[in-house]
């Protein structure tokens, strides 16, 4: 072997090495978390003899802050606030996403490249707390003297929080996928006698389906994780919400205020690690979705 060729196997060599690596470490770094999750979470199963009916369907939620145990672990409340908080979210951010996408791609690109994509992309860059601070100190009091409320803080407040939040991502991807549908089915509907509305509407859209699918999981992922923001408009309060003006309390947001004072190995801290490990279980099927999408978009015709 030639000094020229060893150098290039080497660099070669190194470099499919320290990418095996990184691939192999996240690998790791993952299932490490689960397993962590997963050994501090079932405590409230395995050591606290509470049910996981109870957890999942259950609303008294009074743990005992020590080791002994006896209390009640019903996170129902918590949980159909992180669903109906998302679910409101995604109701509101999918409409505006679209519409920004098709305007991005197929309206005026020139434009959606210039201008409207740098300013999408800024929201991402928007820490979370200042998204909660506005609305606290905006939407808030715009919503209670609106609808004269007690309070503003309430599930419609958090929604529209994370909707803003969820805003860009569903944006770049459902851009992204509608940017990729091949031209020969557009060229082909023109050649048919279709509008521009038609195309989009009845071809471009159907074909970009699974990376629009895909987007919205993964808005509906960021919107299950975020806590900050949402625990500032929520309202906390430990109650179903009668309507989406009422106050309420999710799994994040639980997590975030109530972790740092529960005493560890307790049954409220062993409660509230199984909230989390809730959450990483809802990720990772929000991961499948997306791997099942994109293999079924990737699939030959």
């Amino acid at each position: 072997m030639s000094p020229q060729s060893f150098r290039i196997f080497r660099k070669e060599y190194l470099g499919r090495s320290a990418v095996t690596l990184c691939g192999l470490f996240l690998i790791l770094l993952t299932a490490a978390i689960g397993a962590f999750l997963f050994g501090k979470g079932m405590g409230t199963f395995t050591v606290y003899h509470h049910s996981i009916f109870e957890f999942l369907f259950s609303s008294q939620w009074s743990p005992a802050d020590d080791q002994t145990g006896g209390g009640q672990v019903g996170a129902a409340i918590f949980i159909f606030g992180s669903v109906v908080t998302c679910a409101a979210a995604l109701f509101i951010a999918l409409p505006f996403s679209l519409c920004t996408a098709i305007f991005m791609t197929k309206i005026s690109p020139r434009i959606g490249e210039n201008f409207v994509r740098p300013a999408v992309e800024i929201f991402v860059g928007i820490p979370s707390v200042v998204y909660g601070w506005v609305g606290l100190v905006v939407l808030v009091p715009f919503l209670k003297e609106t609808f004269h409320l007690v309070q503003g803080q309430s599930v419609l407040a958090a929604a529209v929080v994370l909707s803003v939040m969820i805003y860009p991502t569903i944006t770049s991807v459902s851009a992204d996928a509608v940017r990729s549908v091949d031209n020969r089915y557009i060229e082909g509907a023109y050649g048919l006698g279709a509008t521009r509305w038609q195309v989009i509407y009845q071809v471009v859209l159907p074909a970009a389906l699974p990376g629009i699918l895909t987007a919205v999981i993964l808005g509906l992922a960021r919107a299950f994780g975020e806590a900050l923001a949402v625990a500032m408009v929520i309202g906390k309060m430990r109650a179903f919400p009668t309507s989406i003006l009422s106050p309420t309390n999710n799994l994040t947001a639980a997590i975030a205020s109530d972790m740092g004072g529960a005493m560890d190995g307790g049954e409220y801290n062993t409660a509230l690690w199984t909230m989390a490990l809730l959450l990483f279980v809802i990720s990772l099927g929000f991961i499948l979705l997306i791997h099942s999408l994109s293999g079924r978009r990737e699939r030959p015709l």
